[in-house]
């Protein structure tokens, strides 16, 4: 039918192209579409989605489940079989209803707002009583807006709109103040690059000044804020948002936080990453994200990259060695099932948990990534609760909500649900001047939030003091919500789900047939577990190697003088070195000590994360072999693996170290005499790093640095590559075959300036691992150099020759302003 109506389309020239080339092109669309679903889910071959049941109902009954998607998860009934027709014949009636009218629907405002559309809980009226509330500190033209948003809640809008409350009255004056409720308020993970420098720091300023916590989201932070402003005010983010450790992540950046946040997965957005066009990847965002100006950023969901939750746990346990007074949280998405995750994510020594649902998020987002994506905060809120509840974790740790929150209403319904804390994105940005234009990532922002236009940027108009109003109005909302519930404290609240009943609208034919009582079920085991974080102690690094590096490392750390140690190691010896380094990154900042300040001999195996955040002035030496994630992370420190002394194998034919090596790392150097595992150098962003041949992904989504492999690589080679350079030693002539070309090119080594360089590294490797392959390289360069590939990424070799053409402009203008000063003012022709 497709194809029949293309051909139609054809013969009445309603579109400019011949039959082949339509039917060509929509194909093209079909199969992006699909591909990009696939990706989201992170199932590779189509064969697997058959009969997977991948997906959840919301708000379909049961008995239409259990006839037609028998097996599919669904938490929240509702319509059935005759109201699913119903709701399929609207638009043809719609269509039809006026004879001889022109059949086209109008728009239902499913993105962009539209005055007879489908309903926005951000909406003209909510986002004028707002602004002018904050601008003027005005209390009452808050409580406006908040009549509005939760009269419109409980149309019903969220799910949470179908629950009223049990009062049981008190005296406000006897319930606990502002200034304790400011300390549940978080922003939302929105990062530099995403929003403008103002933006940013406008949050920041804002949630310092109140004692709440602003999140840097995902890609870094100028070190300048590390530092208070003169005027005494801090732009400063409490939370360091790291997703799986990438984009700006380095050892100076985590010690720097109060908490450091993972990101698994974001609500409004399932399944994806980010992505940050390289038009708004300016000079300032690429220096703070270890990046180069104009490339555009892939950011893969942090789910392709953490496997399994002893993936997360090793995760969390390198970020707590490295700054151990940081709480590390972690953000998941809200879906059925999450409750077994956020176990698990306990488990793991995580201290936050935060469940993001999908009514939030960027505004970058296109339509197929925010609709039928994602589950309502409830559903996932509540299940977490519900199920950490009943394994007696709840009280290991806070649970934050993220997710369209805007009303004290909100907060209270979300705290009796299980949530301690609470994140605000969207109504931050629109009290700061946001209207909902939806062109953040065109870079087209009308009010300079969402742009790094510097026309645009002089035109934003946001201050600190309307988000410092805003937070006053909620803090004073929830108080007065609480006197009306009968509580003193907060804390009282949280999880008394006994307090909610249900109340849908009976009026309208979908909402009136919603169940919502599974969000509100009370485990048996809350009568006699807690319902709250009540725990006393954190899970802290114990034991580690570091300790006694520590020790001994002393005079260093306060003198800066040399030291020489050699040690054993263990595979149980985890992040070794990320303590170490947070110390010296406390002490010295991003600079470090200097070069080899510290010389550590190791032998032995090596655990995960061996040199994980090594900072400046650091070389570990390794006589051994290492597990998975070497150099995670590498902030400049250098790593040097070879094969033990006595060792009777050729090293440049057997694997030293594991899987996901470098990854995220920002600067550095390592050199590894012998193979590397899977992924290695995944997401460098800017260290060097030396090996004899590598397994299956190397380089995978690169965005800088300089990598040499000395033998043979595995297959999908360069995927998803940006930025820096590669060069493979192609000795069996296979290495197409290998490369991912959707990105990079492949040419011989021929500039001289890429002689000289892949020479030194050569060189370098040779000096430090004593590597035989590289000897014999060095020995008979002229017969080896025709045998090296370089693979350097299409958008940065343009770059590359922009930055080139400028500096010879550059010359010519100097050489031309000499020679008309030497004649006098008569220009000379170049």
């Amino acid at each position: 039918m497709e194809f029949a109506v293309i051909e139609r389309l054809v013969k009445e020239k309603a579109i400019q192209v011949d039959y082949l080339r339509a039917e060509e092109n929509y194909i093209k669309a079909i199969n992006k579409g699909l591909l990009k679903i696939l990706s989201k889910m992170g199932i590779s071959t189509l064969r697997s989605y058959r009969s997977a049941h991948i997906f959840e109902s919301v708000g379909i009954s049961n008995q239409v489940i259990d006839k037609y998607f028998e097996g599919t998860v669904s938490r929240i009934g509702g319509i059935g079989i005759d109201d699913i027709a119903r709701e399929a014949i609207l638009p043809h009636q719609e269509a039809y209803r006026i004879p001889g009218a022109e059949k086209l629907l109008h728009s239902s405002g499913f993105y962009h707002y539209r005055i007879n559309g489908e309903h926005h809980a951000w909406n003209p009226e909510a986002i004028a009583h707002l602004q002018w509330a904050a601008k003027t500190n005005d209390y009452e033209r808050f409580k406006a807006f908040s009549s509005h948003v939760n009269e419109q809640n409980q149309k019903p809008t969220f799910l949470r709109g179908s629950f009223r409350l049990r009062k049981n009255p008190v005296s406000i004056e006897k319930v606990e103040p502002v200034e304790a409720i400011f300390k549940r308020f978080v922003t939302g993970a929105m990062s530099y690059g995403s929003i403008s420098k103002e933006a940013h720091e406008t949050l920041a300023v804002a949630m310092n000044r109140i004692g709440g916590r602003s999140n840097t989201g995902e890609g870094g932070e100028d070190t300048a804020r590390f530092v208070p402003r003169p005027d005494g005010s801090s732009a400063r983010s409490s939370i360091k948002q790291i997703a799986s450790g990438r984009f700006g992540v380095t050892n100076y950046y985590l010690v720097n936080a109060d908490e450091i946040q993972i990101k698994i997965a974001q609500g409004a957005k399932p399944g994806e990453g980010g992505q940050l066009p390289g038009h708004k990847v300016d000079k300032i965002i690429a220096k703070t994200r270890y990046s180069i100006p104009g490339i555009t950023l892939i950011s893969p969901p942090p789910h392709h990259d953490i496997y399994s939750i002893e993936d997360l746990a090793q995760l969390i346990f390198d970020l707590k060695n490295v700054n151990p007074k940081a709480k590390v949280s972690v953000k998941l998405v809200s879906a059925s099932g999450v409750g077994t995750i956020a176990a698990g994510v306990a488990k793991a020594g995580a201290d936050i948990i935060t469940i993001s649902g999908s009514e939030g998020g960027t505004g970058a987002s296109p339509s197929s990534s925010i609709k039928h994506a994602g589950l309502p905060l409830e559903i996932g809120l509540s299940e977490t609760q519900q199920v950490l509840v009943m394994n007696n974790l709840r009280r290991n740790v806070i649970l934050q909500a993220d997710g369209q929150m805007k009303t004290g209403m909100d907060i209270i319904l979300a705290g009796i649900m299980g949530a301690e804390e609470f994140g605000f994105s969207t109504g931050a940005l629109i009290t700061l001047g946001c209207i909902m234009m939806r062109k953040c990532h065109l870079n087209t922002c009308p009010v300079g939030i969402a742009t790094q236009d510097e026309q645009l940027r002089k035109k934003y108009s946001g201050k600190s003091d309307y988000l410092v109003n805003y937070f006053t109005f909620l803090a004073r909302e929830v108080r007065e919500l609480l006197a009306e519930l009968g509580f003193t404290r907060f804390d009282d609240l949280v999880g008394r789900v006994d307090l909610l009943d249900i109340e849908v609208p009976k009026d309208h034919w979908k909402a009136s047939k919603v169940d919502v009582s599974s969000i509100i079920h009370l485990p048996e085991e809350a009568a006699k577990y807690d319902r709250r974080f009540t725990s006393t102690k954190r899970d802290l690094p114990g034991k580690v190697l570091d300790l006694e590096l520590i020790k001994k490392c002393r005079s260093s750390l306060e003198k800066k003088e040399k030291v020489v140690l050699n040690m054993d190691i263990l595979n149980t010896d985890r992040s070794t070195g990320a303590m170490l380094s947070g110390r010296i990154s406390s002490l010295y900042g991003l600079d470090g000590l200097p070069s080899d300040t510290i010389h550590v001999g190791f032998k032995g195996s090596a655990g995960q994360s061996f040199g994980a955040f090594l900072t400046n002035g650091v070389t570990f030496r390794l006589e051994g072999d290492a597990n998975d994630y070497l150099g995670k992370g590498l902030s400049g420190g250098k790593i040097i693996v070879v094969s033990p002394r006595d060792s009777r194998y050729a090293a440049e034919e057997n694997v030293i170290i594991g899987n996901t090596i470098l990854y995220g790392a920002t600067s550095g150097e390592v050199y590894v005499n012998g193979i590397a595992g899977e992924r290695f150098c995944v997401r460098n962003s800017g260290a060097t790093a030396v090996v004899e041949g590598a397994g299956d992904h190397c380089c995978e989504y690169m965005t800088g640095g300089r990598v040499l492999v000395l033998g043979n690589t595995g297959r999908n080679f360069a995927a998803g590559m940006s930025g820096g350079i590669a060069y493979v030693l192609d000795l069996e002539g296979t290495f197409d075959y290998c490369c991912n070309m959707g990105m990079v090119e492949i040419s011989l080594v021929e500039e001289l300036a890429d002689i000289r360089e892949l020479r030194d590294l050569v060189q370098r490797h040779h000096q430090y691992t004593g590597s035989r392959r590289a000897g014999e390289i060095l020995k008979d360069w002229e017969s080896f150099l025709p045998k090296f590939l370089k693979i350097i990424p299409y958008e940065y070799k343009r770059v590359l020759e922009e930055e080139k053409l400028e500096v010879l402009k550059r010359k010519i203008k100097e050489v031309e302003t000499d020679v008309e000063n030497q004649n006098g003012g008569v220009i000379g022709v170049f």
